[in-house]
């Protein structure tokens, strides 16, 4: 027997703060609300990327759907990783800036793994896709500049790709589109699918 549609009989959570991810989830038409867990988002010592993205992307789903059971839960989590070392939030420009710097002319893994938690049998389903970005190989006056007008000190890897950061870009390879800017929708509408989600109604 499959599960009964989300789009009338479950509520779907969006498990984030992030704005990208709630703007991104909307485009799948589905009706939804928002609950920010708190947890502790620092990786684990001896942890890798695609581990801690895994972690951390569980168990933000895993505290909402503590707190709405027979919900469908959705955690997500980026790790941007330059020679296997974590990038995370710069926070500011100076840290910005040293970031663009040491990934200019570099290739930078993107590992964006997604939870979907199954209140109504306590099961989960977890991905990490990934997404190789080439950096240009850009002066220091043009990144300077770049960061000035953007501001994009809240993503990993200082840059979005949704916006003017792309002009700073040479080359992005993913399986995801939407992998990069925080939310792998079309591996997230394999999960719904798999959970019983419908998307067109006959």
């Amino acid at each position: 027997m499959n599960p009964t549609p989300v789009s009338t009989h479950v509520p779907l959570i969006l498990a984030s703060s992030s704005t990208y991810r709630r703007e991104l989830l909307q485009r799948l038409r589905l009706p939804f609300t928002v609950d920010m867990p708190a947890i502790d988002e620092s990786p684990l010592p001896g942890e890798t990327p695609s581990a801690t993205a895994l972690r951390l992307a569980h168990e933000k789903a895993a505290a909402v759907a503590a707190r709405h059971p027979g919900s469908l839960v959705i955690g997500s989590d980026q790790v941007a990783t330059l020679d296997d070392a974590q990038i995370g939030k710069p926070g500011s420009h100076a840290a910005a800036l040293a970031q663009l710097q040491a990934m200019r002319g570099r290739e930078v893994v993107f590992h964006t793994a997604l939870c979907l938690a199954d209140g109504r049998d306590g099961s989960f389903q977890v991905e990490d896709i990934q997404t190789i970005v080439k950096f240009r190989d850009l002066p220091d006056a043009e990144l300077d500049a770049y960061l000035r007008i953007e501001q994009p000190y809240d993503c990993a890897g200082s840059a979005k790709n949704e916006g003017l950061g792309i002009a700073i870009l040479e080359r992005i390879d993913s399986t995801d589109p939407t992998a990069l800017t925080g939310l792998p929708l079309i591996a997230l509408t394999g999960m719904l699918r798999r959970a019983g989600v419908t998307f067109f109604q006959q």
